[in-house]
């Protein structure tokens, strides 16, 4: 099998689809092996920030000289930086020997994998066969009946913050949404969670450690104090550990960076070696595409993956900051399945125009149909032909001193990014 044909296997329509539980992937492992079981975890849930944190505690446990597996979805530019290690996607030649290797065992089961299942085993294979001392995993889904969830009591657990995205795969409200992601608290496991300690879901974490007999660390946003912060980068000092510098841009990384801290104290207090210069130097070096990144200058053109409310609203907030009444060409695409109306009415205050395409997804939205959900916001919307000729028009219409926002949906910025000039 070489690369081509695993990834035609990986995506071929015998594994599409989302189903939720555990019993194929149980399956699938104990087949394997269970190479997991060989295996260190963080596992890392939530709604908007999970893959940011996992970023940032990735490049920083890389940074204190451990071999330091990641593992997240969906992908931007290539496949393969789905399954990282030291922040070195899987090559060609290793995913195309590891899903070789699965692939019998997978073909055995009655009950298929699902897509998402048939990767977290691949993931899972190729981390154990690299020696990796630790894996950063981020749940795809939910948390209690994903399937990264198939691992034992991992060393540590973090849920980031918490949205109301899924809402039909989750349950009807934010609680029900939180006791799902709480399912990755496993028994006498230590969980750093980052909501407010008086929240609704705050109590769903408090209670599911207390029956699992956890140890609940709440992220201390309070200790961060911004210092700077521009296209550039941003100064934070941290309790008494003084400043550092994070190469995301977006206060909203400061958020995540609180959960990442909190993470690392937890690890240190576990004798997980992570010197505090490797703590600056992870923060600083870290890299995460498509998550408010600014991706060119003149126009200034920035890639964010926000594809819910809650992501949308820091996207707005953080483009108000930084270009104060400056108006802003956004370039969008969605998923078919959103609301558009909640998703986009952050970003119609400081929008000078719309412009809508389709993403390279089966389950994408018509860049029409998208224009005409706009319109019928009061804002000025027009579909774009395909995405290169929304990136054309963008920049245009923006001039060189304007900006441009491409963000809706991570599955339209890597095809972005290769328009770019």
């Amino acid at each position: 099998m070489n690369y081509e044909q695993a990834l035609a296997y990986i995506h071929s329509v015998l594994w599409r689809g989302s189903k939720l539980g555990l019993s194929r992937i149980r399956e699938l492992l104990q087949k394997m092996g269970s190479p997991e079981r060989e295996l260190c975890f963080i596992h890392i849930a939530g709604t908007n920030g999970k893959g940011s944190t996992a970023a940032m505690l990735s490049a920083i446990l890389k940074e204190s000289g451990l071999k330091t597996g990641l593992f997240t979805s969906p992908y931007i530019n290539s496949f393969n930086e789905r399954i990282q290690i030291n922040g070195n996607p899987i090559s060609n030649d290793n995913l195309a020997r590891v899903t070789e290797y699965v692939k019998p065992f997978a073909e055995q089961m009655e009950d298929k994998p699902t897509e998402f299942e048939l990767v977290t085993a691949i993931g899972f294979e190729f981390f154990k066969r690299s020696g990796c001392d630790i894996v950063v995993l981020e749940v795809g889904l939910g948390g209690e009946l994903d399937s990264t969830n198939a691992i034992t009591t991992p060393e540590l657990a973090v849920i980031t913050a918490i949205g109301r995205d899924h809402i039909r795969e989750l349950g009807d409200s934010i609680t029900d949404i939180a006791k799902a992601k709480a399912g990755i608290i496993k028994e006498n496991g230590d969980v750093v969670v980052e909501c407010p300690a008086d929240s609704a879901e705050y109590e769903v974490f408090r209670e599911a450690c207390e029956k699992r007999r956890g140890r609940l660390h709440l992220a201390e946003h309070d200790k961060i104090t911004l210092l700077h912060s521009d296209l550039t980068g941003q100064q934070f000092s941290y309790k008494d550990w003084g400043v550092f510098e994070l190469s995301l841009i977006g206060g909203f990384q400061i958020r995540n960076a609180a959960a990442a801290l909190k993470a690392v104290e937890v690890l240190r207090g576990k004798s997980v070696e992570i010197p505090e210069s490797a703590v600056r130097a992870g923060l600083k070096n870290v890299r995460w595409p498509g998550r408010f990144e600014l991706a060119a200058q003149n126009p200034v053109f920035i890639l964010d993956g926000g594809h819910n409310e809650q992501g949308t609203i820091a996207a707005a907030a953080e483009l108000k900051r930084l270009f104060k009444d400056g108006k802003i060409i956004f370039l969008v695409g969605v998923m078919a399945d959103k609301d558009v109306k909640n998703l986009f009415k952050p970003l119609i205050p400081i929008a000078k125009e719309f412009i809508t395409v389709t993403p390279d997804n089966q389950r994408a939205m018509h860049g029409e149909e998208l224009s005409n959900q706009i319109r019928s916001m009061g804002a000025a919307a027009s579909p774009a032909a395909s995405i290169g000729v929304g990136v054309s028009e963008a920049i245009k219409k923006a001039g060189t001193d304007g900006v441009v926002c491409a963000i809706g949906s991570l599955y339209m910025l890597g095809e972005v990014r290769r328009h770019l000039p």
